[in-house]
């Protein structure tokens, strides 16, 4: 494939401040592939780093590309990528890890004891590596899986938010027959309801409010509990005949509801936190009630290990994202596509740039 000298990008020129720049495309090294773009997701985390949140972590410098929800095609291969070929589709994660700490080699990668130390191979793509809201990047092989062409790029761009839902179920397990609680239902929250079904849940209680608490009705929850109205907890235990659930997915990161979450499970249930809280967010818990209750916690990091499980799925058939995608704008719109997303215009879900244009043959 013919690789242009210069490409269009999103650059983060201060906090608060971007524009599109034509800037150099990188060359892929050791062990590492130049991929064009073809779609990437607008993540609930992008909007905290445009706007300067992390300012000196996330992004460390300026100038500096976002972007790390992404699908696209190898135009170029690097030495020592192996198993990588021009043409082939992947879809992207944004972690890498250094490979040879501890956790790495445990399989825990995205909680690297080497992160942010470039030399030692960690790569944090988006947050502190360059990112995917652009024409091209240079990947590390590790942070890219193939895609089957039945698998649309715009699909392929919500590998990386689908992972982190079946990541923080594989964590906490899933009770066949059981029933689930999921508190948020943005598109973290929708994609688990979905995934706790496949994985054997007869029933699942989605907890939120305005339009997409109506979107998970829409998509099939099978009690949806607006916490405007109600008590979300006195409601999950009044569907549950008072025992609570067996698992609880908090994906919203807001204020008071990891507590609710605990209040939600039942004696020996598991609580699994997807959401991400602001920094400032520090949860007043009932001990106790957790210790007496044997309740089970876990902290929820990514989406390690499980990308290829969720293209499978895609591919299958078995697991539906395509519907979630609510709004698509080439990457010349981004302001009005991160407004949309922000703002949540017209009902927006998921929000998809296309910065290489449309797939052909694809809607």
């Amino acid at each position: 494939m013919s690789v242009p000298e210069t490409m269009k990008a999103l650059v983060l020129t201060s906090p608060g401040e971007f524009e599109i720049q034509q800037v150099p495309v990188p060359v892929p090294g050791a062990a590492e592939v130049l991929c064009k773009i073809r779609a990437v997701a607008i993540c609930g985390s992008d909007p905290e780093i445009i706007r300067g949140g992390l300012a000196g972590i996330w992004p460390p410098a300026y100038p500096f590309t976002p972007g790390h929800e992404w699908s696209g095609e190898v135009v170029q291969v690097g030495p020592e990528a192996s198993g990588f070929a021009v043409g082939d589709r992947v879809a992207g994660e944004a972690h890498k890890g250094c490979g040879h700490c501890r956790n790495c080699l445990a399989g825990r990668y995205t909680i690297c004891l080497n992160y942010g130390r470039a030399e030692s191979g960690h790569r944090h793509y988006g947050f502190i590596t360059p990112g995917a809201y652009a024409q091209y990047n240079v990947y590390s092989i590790k942070s890219v899986k193939k895609l089957p062409a039945k698998v649309s790029f715009r699909e392929g761009a919500l590998v990386d938010t689908a992972g982190v839902t079946l990541h923080g179920m594989e964590l906490s397990g899933i009770t066949a027959g059981g029933t689930v609680v999921v508190i948020g239902p943005g598109p973290i929250g929708l994609i688990a309801m979905r995934f706790a079904r496949i994985l054997g849940a007869a029933k699942v209680i989605m907890v939120g409010r305005g339009s997409r608490l109506q979107t998970a009705v829409k998509l099939g929850a099978d009690l949806a509990i607006n916490f405007e109205q109600e008590d979300p907890v006195e409601a999950v235990r009044r569907a549950t005949d008072g025992e609570g659930v067996d698992e609880a997915f908090e994906c919203s990161g807001a204020e008071g509801t990891f507590a609710q979450a605990v209040r939600m499970v039942r004696k020996g249930g598991s609580v699994a936190l997807l959401g991400v809280p602001p920094d400032t967010v520090e949860e007043k818990l009932p001990y106790k009630y957790i210790v007496h209750n044997e309740i089970a916690i876990y902290g929820s990091r990514a989406n390690p290990n499980v990308s290829w499980k969720i293209i499978e799925a895609i591919a299958a058939g078995r697991l539906v994202v395509s519907d979630l995608i609510s709004h698509v704008f080439p990457l010349d719109d981004f302001a009005q596509a991160l407004s949309t997303f922000v703002e949540r215009k017209d009902g927006a879900v998921k929000v998809v740039i296309e910065p290489n244009g449309p797939e052909v043959g694809r809607r």
